[in-house]
C-alpha cells in the first residue's frame, strides 16, 4: 500500500466515524496488524439484514502481510466480526482471558474453534512483528479485561486506547493502569487514537459502584419478583444482582441465550462469583414465591425477540410478569432504540409492574462504560500525543473531541477528523492525511455474507413499502398472441376483494399494451415485459400514488 518502504500507515475499515463494527489497521512495508473486528446491527432501512461487518477486501488483497488480529475487549462491536474475519484470513487472534472466552463461543457456533489460533494476553504481555513491538495497558470499561495498545514503531509510538473510562472505585477492583499510561506519555507518543463516544457529556463518568447501591435498594423494596435487564457482557452489573439476591434471599433465573452463555464463561473463568444453588432453571420461576425470585435477562435495547420483549407481551414460556413485580432497565438505550424500548415499557406498565427506567443519572441503575469529557482530557494529558485521531463516534463527537484535545495542548492542525478508509501516512515522524482506500459495509443475511447489495435492499424496500403485482401472461408460441386474459396477482399492494375494478382495468391495459406491440417485436419476451412494466407502473401510480414492484411472467403454450 505504501509508496515508500519506510512509510507507516494508519486507517480504519470500520468504527472511526461511527459507533460499531470497529476495525483499525496499522501497516508498514512488512506487516499489517488489525485491531478489533466488530459488527453493528442494522437499522430499520436494511430489511432482512442480520449484521453489518467491515468490508475486508483490502485485507484479503494483502493477506500475506496480515500478521495478527489484536482484540481490545469483548463487546460485540469489537468481536462480532471475528468469525467472518477468520473465514478469510488464518492469522493468530490475541485477546485477554475473558475476551477469548466470548470469542470461543462465537467460533464454536461457526464451527471454527478447532482450527483457530487463539493466544491469551494481558496488560504485561509484549508481542513483536518485524520492526513493530506491541505492549498493553489496562483500562476500565463496562466489561472485564479491557486493554489499550501501544505500537512501538521506528516512527514513534502509536497508541490505541480501546474503549475506556477512569473509574477510581471499580466494582471489580480492576484499576486502570494510570501509572503505566503516564510512563508511556513521558516516553513520547507520536499518535493517539482515542474513543469519542461520550465527547458531548461534561464531567467525569460516574463509578460503577454506585449502581450496586441502587440495585440493592430496589431489591429490598420489591414485594414481588424482580426482573433486571442489562447487557449480558456487563459482568460487574451481573455481580451486583447476585449480591442483591444474596442479601434478599432470592434465587436467580437467567433468560436469554447470550445471558446464559456469557454468565457461564464468566463463572468458569473466575470473573463472576455466584453461590452454589442460586441459579435456577427458568421453568422453576412460576413454582416459587414471587418474593424469592429474581430474573436477569437480555433485551434492554428493545430487541423484539429478546427475553424482556417476550416477557412484556406474556410470550415467554414458563415465566411471566405479574402485577406488583418490579422491572429494572439497567442500561441506557442506544440511539435509535428508544421507540422499541418505550413500547416494552408501556407493555410492562399494562401488566401492572413497577418499572424503573430512564437515564442512569435519574434512576442510578446505569452508568456509562465510556469516558466523559474529563476522562477524555485526562487520557490526552497522560499521553501527550503529537498527533491525534478521534475515533469511535459520530461526526459531532469527533469534532468535540478535537476541541478537547486542543484545550489540553494538541496543536489544532495535528488532529485528523477521518472517515473509514481515510489514511494517515507517517514518514520521518511527520503525519499527513492525503489519500483514501475503499472501505464499506458487508451485510450478513442468514448464511450469506456480502451477497446482499444495494440493488437487493432497494427491491426489499420497494416490496415492503408498496408490495408487488405479479402479471401472468399465457401466450401462443407460434403467433405470439395472448391465449387468455392476464392473471394479475396482488401481494402487499391492494386487497383484491376491495379492488376488483382496479385489477380489471389493469388487465385491460395489459391486453392493449400487448396488442399495440408490433407482432415481429413480440419475439422478444423482454420487450413485452418492459412495455408492461412501464404502462402498468404509470397507470397504477396515477390511480393509487403507489409504486409496487411489477413482475410480468410469460408462459408459452
Amino acid at each position: 500500500m505504501s509508496e515508500k518502504e519506510n512509510v507507516l500507515s494508519i486507517f480504519a475499515l470500520g468504527g472511526i466515524n461511527e459507533i460499531g463494527k470497529n476495525m483499525y489497521i496499522i501497516e508498514n512495508a512488512n506487516d499489517i496488524i488489525v485491531i478489533d473486528c466488530g459488527n453493528k446491527f442494522p437499522d430499520e432501512s436494511l430489511l432482512g439484514i442480520d449484521l453489518i461487518i467491515p468490508d475486508m477486501s483490502y485485507l484479503e488483497e494483502n493477506k500475506e502481510k496480515v500478521k495478527a488480529l489484536i482484540v481490545t475487549h469483548g463487546h460485540e462491536d469489537h468481536i462480532g466480526g471475528v468469525p467472518y474475519f477468520l473465514k478469510k484470513l488464518k492469522v493468530p487472534v490475541y485477546a485477554t482471558r475473558f475476551t477469548l472466552g466470548l470469542i470461543e463461543l462465537k467460533l464454536e457456533e461457526h464451527q471454527l474453534l478447532r482450527e483457530a489460533e487463539l493466544k491469551e494476553i494481558n496488560s504485561n504481555s509484549t508481542l513483536s512483528f518485524s520492526d513493530i513491538r506491541v505492549s498493553f495497558f489496562k483500562v476500565n470499561h463496562s466489561i472485564p479485561d479491557c486493554l489499550g495498545i501501544v505500537f512501538d514503531t521506528p516512527e514513534g509510538k502509536i497508541v490505541h486506547t480501546g474503549d475506556f473510562k477512569f473509574d477510581l472505585t471499580p466494582a471489580n477492583n480492576e484499576y486502570s493502569e494510570i501509572h503505566k499510561m503516564a510512563d508511556i506519555g513521558r516516553d513520547g507518543v507520536l499518535l493517539l487514537l482515542s474513543e469519542s463516544t461520550n465527547a458531548e457529556r461534561p464531567g467525569l463518568t460516574p463509578s460503577e459502584r454506585i449502581v450496586g447501591d441502587h440495585v440493592l435498594e430496589a431489591f429490598l423494596k420489591a414485594e414481588g419478583k424482580v426482573v433486571l435487564s442489562t447487557f449480558a457482557s456487563n459482568i460487574n452489573r451481573v455481580q451486583q444482582v447476585v449480591e442483591a439476591c444474596k442479601i434478599t434471599n432470592r434465587k436467580l433465573a437467567l433468560l436469554g441465550r447470550s445471558m446464559v452463555n456469557v454468565v457461564q464463561v464468566a463463572i468458569e473463568r473466575g470473573y463472576l462469583d455466584v453461590p452454589e444453588g442460586m441459579i435456577i432453571e427458568p421453568n422453576l420461576i412460576n413454582t416459587m414465591m414471587p418474593e424469592r425470585v429474581a430474573i436477569l435477562c437480555t433485551g434492554s435495547q428493545g430487541e423484539p425477540l429478546a427475553a424482556l420483549a417476550r416477557l412484556s407481551t406474556g410470550d415467554y414460556r414458563g415465566a411471566e410478569i405479574s402485577s406488583g413485580d418490579t422491572v429494572i432497565l439497567a442500561a441506557g438505550p442506544i440511539p435509535g432504540n428508544e421507540r422499541s424500548v418505550t413500547k416494552i415499557i408501556d407493555n410492562l406498565f399494562a401488566l401492572g409492574a413497577k418499572v424503573i427506567y430512564g437515564s442512569g443519572s435519574t434512576t442510578g441503575m446505569h452508568v456509562s462504560g465510556h469516558g466523559y469529557q474529563e476522562d477524555l482530557k485526562l487520557m490526552l494529558t497522560l499521553m501527550k500525543p503529537k498527533y491525534f485521531i478521534p475515533v469511535h463516534g459520530e461526526y459531532r463527537m469527533l469534532h468535540l473531541h478535537r476541541q478537547l484535545a486542543e484545550s489540553v495542548g494538541v496543536e489544532d492542525h495535528h488532529t485528523f477528523i477521518m472517515t473509514n478508509g481515510d489514511v494517515v501516512d507517517i514518514e520521518g515522524s511527520v503525519a499527513r492525511q492525503t489519500r483514501k482506500i475503499d472501505a464499506g459495509d458487508t451485510y450478513v443475511d442468514g448464511i450469506g455474507v456480502g451477497d446482499v447489495g444495494e440493488i437487493v435492499l432497494r427491491d426489499r424496500k420497494q416490496l415492503a413499502e408498496d408490495g408487488m403485482l405479479v402479471i401472468v401472461l399465457t401466450m401462443n408460441k407460434r403467433d405470439k398472441k395472448l391465449v387468455s386474459d392476464p392473471d394479475t396477482i396482488s401481494r402487499g399492494f391492494v386487497f383484491v376483494k376491495d379492488s376488483e375494478q382496479l385489477l380489471k382495468d389493469i388487465n385491460k391495459l395489459i391486453i392493449k399494451t400487448v396488442d399495440d406491440i408490433d407482432v415481429t417485436s413480440r419475439k422478444q419476451w423482454s420487450e413485452i415485459k418492459q412495455n408492461i412494466r412501464k404502462s402498468v407502473g404509470q397507470y397504477v401510480f396515477k390511480e393509487t400514488k403507489r409504486k409496487p414492484m411489477i413482475l410480468p411472467i410469460i408462459i408459452e403454450i
